[in-house]
């Protein structure tokens, strides 16, 4: 997504040594062992070796992707803090996640992290959990505090030296978020609540898509910015929802995570629908869906866009837009979407 000296806290867990463990693949590239059907759990996850000798009781979370899962899987108890939000909690979640502490609404800082005095710390993003983030997995490590990042962000294909928000020669899979609901259901010793909650997603899918032919649809995602646009290259989140309802992306030809392109060259393509991010934060211009529509219907290089005369509109929270959970939730919005413009059937 368009992403000091500590003050010292006891850390209640500690990495050991797991040399005797044999790990074994999982199909998002994250490993796991375990040395009893209890603890300790080994993840190698990022190119981190991660061990956890007791399931964690005081977890921070600092994406809210990562919130959202660790909330779904029924975990509110076990977090001492969330950080980072683009959207309102996801929908069903309001109650756990009143319950949580928000330690930031953006990044904070590495010392506001450690004065929850976190037992497990996990992101969403690399750059969350790196050089001019909240701290480096490192810094968190050398005091004992475990870390995790996404699959989704730091494996399945995804660069993120290659500039701006990265890009990927692999197409992400919704077979990587399901990985990361496992994983961290592993984590907490709740493997079968991961697992139910894997099913109810699949099964949203398929209802959401069953009998859905856009093949003739072409989409553009705008997640946020007027003057350079963030707009969906192939193969993040858009790219699976696109995928998934069997549609195209008019920016299927650029592997960038999420490439600022010219308002000249989306004339140039001309999407038949526009999927906007509808975001509450106020980091770039035009995060709101009513400010995206407004900025398009107004400026002389887009309000001649089929898409835009048509007002043919999808809107998406932020965080559907990214590859989380809540990217089930897109697939869902924008099938329905089509459907309800009378594009699909």
């Amino acid at each position: 997504m368009p992403v000091l000296r500590p003050v010292l806290r006891p850390a209640a867990l500690l990495l050991v040594c797991a040399a005797s463990l044999t790990a074994c693949g999982t199909p998002d590239g994250t490993r796991a062992a375990d040395a009893t059907a209890g603890r300790p759990r080994v993840l190698d996850n990022c190119g981190h070796r991660v061990t956890l000798t007791a399931a964690p009781r005081r977890a921070v979370s600092l994406n809210q992707g990562s919130t959202e899962i660790l909330l779904s899987l029924g975990l509110a108890d076990r977090m001492a803090g969330t950080a980072t939000w683009t959207d309102p909690v996801m929908k069903g979640l309001e109650k756990a996640n009143a319950g949580v502490p928000r330690l930031a609404d953006d990044n904070p800082s590495f010392e506001k992290v450690l004065a929850a005095a976190p037992d497990f710390v996990t992101a969403s993003f690399v750059a969350t959990l790196g050089t001019g983030g909240v701290a480096t997995r490192e810094q968190f490590e050398k005091l004992g505090v475990p870390t995790y990042v996404s699959p989704a962000d730091c494996g399945a294909g995804k660069d993120n030296d290659s500039g701006g928000d990265g890009s990927r020669e692999t197409p992400l899979t919704l077979h990587t978020v399901y990985g990361e609901i496992r994983d961290l259901a592993r984590v907490f010793g709740v493997e079968r609540r991961g697992e139910r909650l894997v099913a109810r997603l699949k099964a949203r899918v398929r209802a959401a898509t069953d009998g859905l032919d856009a093949s003739h649809v072409s989409l553009m995602y705008w997640f946020a910015d007027s003057r350079s646009p963030y707009l969906a290259g192939c193969c993040g989140a858009p790219g699976a929802i696109t995928r998934a309802i069997g549609a195209r992306n008019v920016f299927a030809d650029t592997h960038d995570e999420w490439p600022q392109i010219n308002w000249e060259t989306v004339a140039d393509r001309d999407p038949d629908v526009i999927v906007l991010g509808d975001l509450t934060r106020e980091q770039q211009t035009a995060e709101t869906a009513r400010a995206k529509i407004r900025f398009l219907e107004t400026n002389p290089a887009t309000r001649h866009l089929t898409a835009v005369r048509k007002k043919r509109y999808v809107l998406l929270s932020g965080q559907a837009m990214n590859p989380t959970i809540r990217t089930v939730e897109g697939i869902e919005r924008v099938a329905a979407g089509l459907r309800d413009l009378g594009l699909v059937k």
